[in-house]
């Protein structure tokens, strides 16, 4: 059932979200940016015409016959200088020595009764500066005032005022405010449109995607199945790649499961046609010998089934690491004790202490625990156990001064259950059960002849970084 808090934790809300946030936000600023940006133009603008207003004024501005500043209305081009109250004044303020201002000296008709307040500063003769106010009305305006030389009065200065009212300016700046968010309201609902066909669009391979991992998990198919993009077809192959591998581990469970159902059926069958001839006389001996021999035949079977099975259930998996040179030394103390009575010498200084197999304790100690067993049963007086690491490869030798093995017969003994003399203790399973664990782990098993004269075996495993 589709619930509010399963779409606010769904990727695709989330997606979205985000793409809306960083919209509204890219949005927002750009419409304070763009507002900021066109009310400088337009103050800039208005403060040049204003400018060349005041230009035009200093250029009017000059001493009459006694000495008094004049300025002829009739050369002012601009209406507006006698329209009262018409949003565009001067006015001529004279400024003395001690600072005393005697405003409105001259004015524009504009200004009607008013004048322009404005306090006194220093200002150079022809620099203009820019202040705002209120003017008549209370209306807000833009001054420029601009200091002027007339004639020669020590200690008089005259100031010369234009004034603007921005109310018309300000409301241009508010229309376009007004047009710029209508406007970015619309590309905002087109660009969230956009984004959300764009999710939409994005997370439709997933959607492919939870389609064939329901087939998968259905039955109808072993692999998930489909054409994805560039982007999803690793994860694609990466996850078949997973369920290649869990069907070879289940194959593999199901095969070992098989075997080791089969191996008890001979001892089994054995035992059971015995039981059938007990009430025939039968030599007590002979019967437990016979018990005996199945019972232990059972056993090895049972025993290299169950430890094949479980080194193809852990084969491969990841971030396993064994050190070599203790186990190889544990081993060596075990054989010393078991083989004592022959006072068989195992010789294992040649093992680096870096060497690591990529691969279980275990595994490793059922390997070379065979080999260095069965080269103790074999050996006159010396066994040899060494190590290197060559191209990610773990190479391990025990090599033991016995009577080796003919090359023809080398191939015949790495076969489960071939044994070459049975005057010596073993069930046949040792170098078959090596070779099938070693293959396991992608190695393999050589028999060569050993530098002490006997038989050299050499075991190659995947090398631990």
């Amino acid at each position: 059932m589709f619930t509010l808090g399963r779409w606010t934790s769904s990727l695709r809300f989330r997606l979205l979200a985000a793409t809306l946030a960083a919209l509204a936000l890219a949005l927002l600023l750009a419409g304070v940016w763009l507002s900021g940006l066109f009310r400088e133009h337009v103050m800039r603008q208005f403060e040049a015409a204003l400018t060349l207003q005041l230009d035009q004024l200093t250029t009017q501005l000059e001493l009459d016959a006694s000495g008094q500043p004049v300025i002829d209305p009739q050369q002012l081009s601009d209406p507006r200088w006698r329209t009262p109250y018409s949003g565009l004044y001067w006015q001529l303020d004279q400024v003395s020595g001690d600072g005393a201002i005697r405003s409105g000296v001259l004015r524009s008709r504009s200004l009607w009764d008013t004048t322009l307040p404005l306090s006194a500063d220093a200002l150079a003769n022809g620099a203009v500066h820019v202040h705002e106010g209120r003017g008549p009305q209370g209306a807000a305006v833009l001054m420029l005032e601009r200091s002027v030389a007339l004639g020669e009065q020590p200690g008089v200065r005259w100031r010369l005022i234009v004034a603007a009212e921005t109310r018309q300016a300000l409301e241009a700046v508010d229309r376009f405010t007004g047009v710029l968010s209508i406007s970015l309201l619309v590309l905002g609902t087109l660009l969230a449109l956009a984004a959300l066909a764009q999710v939409a669009v994005g997370l439709s391979p997933l959607r492919g995607l939870q389609h064939a991992l329901v087939q998968v998990r259905e039955g109808r198919s072993a692999r998930l199945q489909g054409r994805f993009p560039s982007e999803v077809q690793p994860l694609i192959d990466d996850f078949n790649g997973v369920l290649d591998r869990n069907a070879e581990v289940v194959a593999r469970a199901r095969t070992q499961a098989g075997n080791l159902a089969h191996a008890p059926k001979t001892p089994l069958a054995v035992l059971q046609q015995a039981a059938a001839q007990t009430a025939q006389p039968v030599a007590a001996p002979d019967l437990a010998r016979l018990v005996q021999e199945q019972v232990a035949s059972a056993q090895r079977h049972i025993g290299w089934h169950l430890a094949h099975a479980r080194v193809a259930a852990a084969e491969r998996l990841p971030g396993q690491r064994t050190a070599v040179a203790p186990v190889v030394l544990g081993l060596v103390r075990v054989m010393q004790r078991v083989h004592a009575e022959r006072h068989i010498g195992i010789d294992a200084s040649d093992l680096p202490g870096t060497l690591a197999f990529a691969g279980e304790e275990q595994d490793l100690q059922e390997m070379l625990g065979n080999l260095i067993d069965n080269a103790c049963k074999w050996a006159r007086h010396m066994v040899v156990v060494s190590a290197s690491s060559e191209a990610g490869r773990l190479c391990l030798r025990v090599e033991d001064d016995g009577p080796g093995i003919d090359d023809q017969a080398r191939a015949a003994v790495l076969a489960r259950g071939a044994r070459l003399d049975q005057s010596v203790p073993g069930s046949g399973l040792g170098l078959a059960i090596v070779t099938d664990l070693a293959r396991l782990y992608g190695g393999d098993v050589r028999l060569e002849t050993a530098r002490l004269g006997g038989l050299g075996v050499a075991l190659s495993l995947p090398a631990a970084d």
